[in-house]
């Protein structure tokens, strides 16, 4: 998802460096959307591969990710 999110919002003058800080953090914040996806939604049933996990991971990503690039807009 960071490297999805970083594609979309794409910079004329875009540093090396945030490409790794977005991976790491859609990464960070896909593991935590989906743990809270299957508590939320799957929460009797908890299975490895839930629709209610991926939907949270997706969710969560594309948000920290559009929220990182968002704030380092101004920087750039």
């Amino acid at each position: 998802m960071g490297l999805a999110m970083t594609a979309v919002f794409r910079q004329p003058k875009t540093t090396p460096g945030h490409t790794v800080i977005a991976v790491v953090l859609g990464s960070f914040a896909a593991v935590v959307g989906g743990m809270l996806g299957v508590g939320l939604f799957s929460f009797n049933d908890p299975v490895a591969l839930s629709t209610g996990g991926m939907a949270g991971a997706v969710f969560l990503a594309v948000l920290f990710t559009f929220i990182y690039r968002w704030g380092t807009r101004s920087l750039i």
